[in-house]
């Protein structure tokens, strides 16, 4: 370890306060970063606000040198995600590391190793990251892709960070990606006669969801979700607080009809999700709500004209993956959601994902729906040697 740094442990509220304007000072001098709300990001890791910390063990850490904070890192060991098999990422003995930012490779060494101690120290046999905190907020590592701003909720770091945790003997274990789309005209004629072909099937019925009711809409999504997802690589359920939660934070930006949810004789068994990107917003009030911030914010979100589309999340129930209905059910949602943000708020490009990148079912609507990856992340695995 470098004798010229120290690692701060934080304790405290303001220390976690410290923490986040680490990592917004990082986040002001990368390029193409987007100001994010700080009082959002309080609220993140803020043990009485997110409900994550209720099945989780999270430390925070801030690296100085000199004094001055230099870097900072997260270790952190979800206890719903050591419940999971081993091959689907996580399971037994399997920690975290997120929230890393470092000034230099010296710094980024001793805060990988203090993430590593702390980890090893709570019986972890190996660690995975970065994931910040959860599998559900901004998990992996930019690589490729930072020629351009990140949309909603998805993270952004400078390319050399990935040699910086390579050299620290860390792997690739997973790639995620996202896949840029152009929404300005129609999908190709064959997605149009599968569109057309389910809706001809009197089974099938694609609806809006409803805002004024959305707590049970926000629920029969996150279960759908729960069930879809369960299989995946780095899955970890929803718990009730969460879903909770999400389906609170999520309001604000939610429009009907960007927002689906397809069922089959009646019940629901898939959805899509779509949110304007609000990096939009942000960026033209330099992430801060006062004194004026707050106006331009709330005019935005009421209509977000001309924004890009970013679909974070959909699914489809276990019992149709892989049947013919599971594809046609997505293409029908994509293409109503293509509608209404192209013709409704007049938005031209999209944006899926995360997608993994073994998810043959999700990759083959990325490639026939002619979009193309824009970014990429990595999530990397190392054993910690006792």
């Amino acid at each position: 370890m470098d004798a010229q740094i120290s690692i701060e442990t934080i304790t405290d509220k303001r220390g976690r306060a410290r923490f986040v304007d680490v990592g917004r000072a990082f986040a002001e001098k990368t390029p193409n970063s987007v100001p994010q709300l700080r009082s959002e990001q309080l609220e993140l890791v803020n043990p009485d606000k997110n409900p994550f910390f209720g099945h989780a063990r999270v430390q925070f850490f801030i690296a100085h040198r000199d004094s001055q904070p230099v870097g900072r890192i997260a270790a952190h060991i979800d206890n719903l995600a050591l419940e999971m098999p081993a091959d689907q990422g996580f399971g037994p003995g399997t920690g975290m590391f997120g929230y890393f930012d470092a000034e230099d490779e010296a710094v980024a060494k001793t805060l990988i190793e203090t993430a590593e101690a702390w980890l090893r120290d709570q019986g972890m046999a190996r660690i995975v990251g970065p994931i910040s905190l959860s599998i559900w907020e901004e998990p992996g590592l930019l690589v490729n892709g930072q020629d351009h701003p990140p949309m909603i909720m998805m993270g952004h770091h400078p390319a050399h960070y990935a040699g910086w945790v390579e050299g620290a003997g860390f792997a690739r274990a997973k790639t995620l990606y996202t896949y840029d789309l152009d929404i300005s005209g129609e999908f190709s004629p064959l997605i149009q006669r599968i569109v057309k072909s389910g809706e001809r099937n009197e089974r099938i019925n694609v609806r809006p969801v409803n805002k004024a009711r959305w707590d049970e809409e926000a629920a029969i999504v996150l279960s759908i979700l729960n069930d879809a997802w369960s299989d995946n690589w780095g899955f970890v359920p929803f718990t009730p607080d969460e879903v909770a939660y999400a389906g609170k934070k999520l309001k604000t930006i939610i429009h009907e009809d960007l927002n689906m949810i397809a069922e089959v004789d009646g019940k629901p068994v898939a959805f899509m999700l779509t949110f304007p990107d609000i990096n939009d917003a942000l960026t033209r009030i330099d992430g801060k709500l006062f004194p004026f911030g707050w106006f331009h914010m709330l005019r935005w979100l009421k209509k977000p004209r001309g924004s890009g589309m970013r679909v974070p999340l959909m699914g489809v129930l276990k019992e149709l993956h892989n049947s013919r209905m599971a594809s046609q059910l997505a293409f029908m949602m994509i293409s109503y959601i293509r509608i209404q943000a192209n013709g409704q708020f007049e938005s031209t490009r999209g944006e899926l994902g995360w997608v993994l990148d073994d998810n043959q079912g999700m990759v083959a609507i990325a490639d026939t729906i002619k979009s193309k990856i824009n970014r990429e992340y990595a999530i990397y695995e190392k054993p910690l040697n006792r």
